[in-house]
């Protein structure tokens, strides 16, 4: 067992503290890794007590590395996957003859529980510019699906291969139930590269800026900032334009014993893309609250850093 790690009770101490800690993190000769000590002390917590963990950090300007922890290993990510097949989308939006308006009837094959809202709406069908934008918002499965039949599950490898993710991919159709012959998670990640690959969103660099920009459009309207994104202050509903000089966009992962969390933050001071993933056994709440600690605690230092 994991017991979860505990927040200052004394929200008055507690901010007292943060304005000292904030006034050191702004001089300029303190090193990344000072900045990042306590997300290094709270996910070195959690690799001693069992959980795999894997993370970096990187600086938008100078491509500086700001943390890495294990991270060339394969994790597995849940729903960060679903990234590339929205790169497959918007590259395609691009080409005249596949419209953004081109509607898509969902089928019985591609019904599937878990993360959307669409499995709860009476619409039948619904633009494929739509699909993706609920693929942003709530992680849906049912429209990931539906796009994964029109697209293909090869297309989206080819593009991740053609952009050079080597350790990253999508590997099936959201499932409620994984047999014996079916890919044994749904994406899987080196953090490496899922952090290169959100700075290059950022920088429109995956494959044009118009693809880049749909792309981080859509995981601009995540309504998932429990994790990483906890530490940031802002409306889960509603944080597109940015809060209090903080603009981000990320995308989650959420399977049984596994949490990712990746994405780009941008403050008055800097920019930065993140991406961690941890792999647990989830048996019992102390273990998951403890990984959720740890996650809001590197959040924090993002906002040490970039604010």
């Amino acid at each position: 067992m994991v017991p979860s790690t505990q927040h200052p009770a004394a929200p008055q101490s507690y901010s007292r503290t943060r304005q000292r800690e904030r006034r050191r993190a702004r001089h300029r000769s303190a090193e990344p890794a000072e900045t990042f000590a306590r997300s290094l002390k709270a996910l070195g917590f959690l690799a001693r007590n069992g959980v795999q963990v894997s993370a970096r950090v990187t600086d938008l300007s100078t491509g500086a590395e700001l943390l890495s922890v294990d991270d060339y290993v394969v994790m597995p990510t849940a729903s960060i996957g679903k990234v590339l097949l929205l790169i497959e989308v918007a590259a395609r939006l691009s080409d005249t003859e596949f419209a953004a308006l081109t509607i898509m009837d969902r089928e019985s094959n591609d019904s599937v529980g878990d993360s959307g809202i669409w499995q709860h709406l009476q619409a039948p069908s619904l633009p494929v510019a739509d699909l993706a934008a609920l693929i942003g918002a709530t992680s849906d499965n049912l429209a990931t699906n539906v796009l994964l039949r029109l697209i293909g599950l090869d297309s989206v490898r080819r593009r991740a291969e053609s952009i050079g993710l080597k350790r990253t991919a999508l590997l099936d159709r959201v499932r409620d139930q994984r047999g014996p012959d079916d890919a044994p998670h749904l994406s899987v990640g080196s953090m490496k590269e899922v952090a290169w690959l959100f700075s290059a969103l950022a920088r429109g660099e995956i494959v044009d800026a118009a693809t880049s920009q749909r792309v981080a459009g859509w995981l601009s309207l995540n309504a998932d900032l429990s994790m990483v994104a906890s530490a940031f202050g802002m409306d889960p509903l509603s944080h597109r334009s940015g809060d209090h000089g903080i603009q981000m966009f990320n995308k989650t992962g959420v399977d049984p014993g596994v949490r990712a969390d990746a994405g780009v933050v941008r403050g008055p001071r800097a920019g930065v893309a993140y991406a961690v993933a941890v792999s647990f056994a989830d048996t019992d709440l102390s273990t998951r609250l403890a990984v959720y600690d740890s996650l809001h605690t590197l959040g924090l230092d993002l906002v040490e850093y970039i604010h």
